[in-house]
């Protein structure tokens, strides 16, 4: 086995148990410790586990909120693909909200160049990806930046949401579930997306798999709320049931 198609092995097994121990490891894929560790140093630089004494955990599992750059390394073919999935509902002119996200920021990149939109967004590094595009207006809805998304957030995003009428939606969120619907870990983003959900006709949801059961602590919108949920084949597909026999449409890229 080469060390590339280990560590995709560590990786698959970090998220199906929640996490992995070194030693099992180096048992079960014949190498030694030391290679295991050099693996998990590749995979934590990656952004995909964290390091934990004995082993590792899966990166989108843990309860405290990874930065921008670290979720941005996670994921990253799956997101590329929903990302391109998502473009089908973009419309052809008009309004789009287009909340922080790492997946939704990928997204943008990919808006086309005969679309002649009005973009609002609470991420900053969106609005400075599409600042250059001649054919889009670009805004953004002011407030406190948080450090660890870039998110703008608090009173004066809610104002400016509060004041408008979009088309379409593209929403990201931490964790997703017919129980507990759209959540994620802080207060202050939670209203802002739940703003967003509200000033829209249409919500498509971006999220990998990985998102789907792991329930956070602010809840922000229900699934009926959700017009289309955008997600990588990663999918279960008893979980992917789940969520259609819950009224959303699942597109698996």
């Amino acid at each position: 086995m080469y060390a590339a198609e280990r560590q995709q092995e560590i990786v698959h097994r970090a998220r199906s148990a929640g996490r992995v121990d070194v030693a099992a490891l180096a048992a079960e894929l014949a190498v030694t410790s030391e290679t295991v560790r050099r693996d998990l140093d590749v995979l934590e630089r990656q952004g995909l586990v964290r390091r934990v004494h004995g082993g590792a955990l899966p990166v989108e599992r843990l309860r405290f909120e990874p930065g921008v750059s670290e979720r941005a390394a996670a994921m990253a073919d799956e997101k590329r693909r929903i990302a391109k999935a998502a473009l089908d509902h973009l419309p052809q002119e008009g309004a789009i909200l287009v909340d922080a996200g790492t997946t939704t920021a990928r997204f943008a990149e990919l808006i086309p160049d005969d679309r002649e939109l009005t973009v609002v967004t609470n991420a900053l590094p969106i609005a400075l990806s599409l600042s250059s595009r001649p054919q889009l207006t670009v805004l953004t809805v002011g407030g406190r930046v948080r450090g660890r998304t870039l998110a703008q957030v608090d009173r004066w995003a809610l104002r400016s949401l509060a004041e408008i009428h979009v088309d379409v939606a593209f929403i990201a969120t931490n964790g997703v579930s017919v129980a507990g619907g759209l959540t994620t870990p802080d207060l202050a983003e939670a209203a802002v997306k739940e703003a967003m959900v509200t000033a829209a006709n249409r919500v498509v949801l971006l999220a990998d798999h990985t998102k789907v059961g792991d329930d956070q602590f602010s809840r922000f919108a229900d699934l009926d709320q959700v017009d289309v949920f955008v997600t990588d084949s990663g999918l279960d597909a008893d979980a992917a049931a789940e969520l259609t026999d819950a009224g959303v449409e699942v597109m698996c890229a």
